[in-house]
């Protein structure tokens, strides 16, 4: 179903079936949920990222499953689609998704969701329910939040899909390389974050996700909040001292230097 490598304080959750194209299935979903919960109470653990096995990132949902059900089922099925973006969320170690080739539909959501993307140059993206009555509401979420309203609208409305450099323009991945330069390029990204405190990015990611829908007085008030609270922590001041100092910081949190 998916696999767990651990190397260093970067995780890795591989989807495994690529012969479905690593669909989202309910029970994936779920468990996939379920992992990242677990390795966000992990305190060795810095970043978390999301690959697929084969040519395929995700094709989403697997309509194999969805044929014939019935409502109690659909909402089941959204709600476990709901709770792994919310996961991703709510994880206190940045998620990075690794896309080396199709994301469509609910794959598309996953990368969108993520709070980092990296993609290979043979990646695609697309939402194309619309072509089988079944549009793609819940995709749309974290979408539109990545790539601004007419662009998902564009992409929501005829379903084309959207090669790995439109996707960087758009702010949909960050960074797009050459295939055999994806799983370094990955790492690499993961690399950067993990030298710094974990507290600190699980505080930052908190507050990025919180403001965004607010007012910018409201995010203004949360974020002055925030940033006065960490000002205070152990590894604010310890990296105040590092820099006046001219020293490099020992962190308190999952890595410590």
């Amino acid at each position: 179903m998916f696999g767990i490598e651990i190397e260093g304080a970067v995780a890795r959750l591989t989807l495994a079936n690529p012969k479905r194209r690593n669909a989202l299935g309910l029970e994936l979903m779920g468990r996939l949920a379920e992992a990242i919960q677990e390795l966000g109470r992990k305190t060795d653990i810095g970043v978390i990222v999301v690959a697929g096995e084969g040519p395929a990132f995700s094709a989403g949902h697997d309509l194999s499953e969805m044929a014939d059900r019935d409502a109690r089922f659909y909402d089941e099925l959204f709600a476990a689609c709901t709770e792994l973006m919310e996961a991703i969320h709510a994880a206190p170690q940045p998620v990075i998704a690794e896309v080396a080739g199709v994301a469509t539909a609910a794959g598309c959501q996953l990368v969108a969701a993520c709070d980092l993307a990296v993609a290979s140059t043979e990646a695609t993206f697309a939402t194309p329910g619309v072509r089988i009555g079944l549009f793609c509401s819940t995709p749309m979420v974290p979408i539109s939040r990545a790539v601004g309203r007419k662009r998902a609208m564009e992409m929501l409305l005829t379903g084309e899909p959207v090669d790995a450099s439109t996707a960087a323009e758009w702010g949909l991945v960050n960074r797009v390389v050459s295939p055999e330069r994806l799983r370094a390029a990955t790492d690499e990204l993961a690399a950067q974050i993990t030298r710094f405190s974990d507290d600190t990015i699980a505080i930052g990611k908190q507050a990025f996700y919180r403001q965004l829908d607010l007012s910018e007085p409201e995010a203004y008030e949360l974020t002055r909040e925030v940033m006065a609270a960490n000002a205070a922590t152990a590894d604010a001041q310890e990296g105040i001292h590092a820099f006046l100092t001219k020293r490099s910081p020992s962190w308190s949190g999952r890595q410590g230097s």
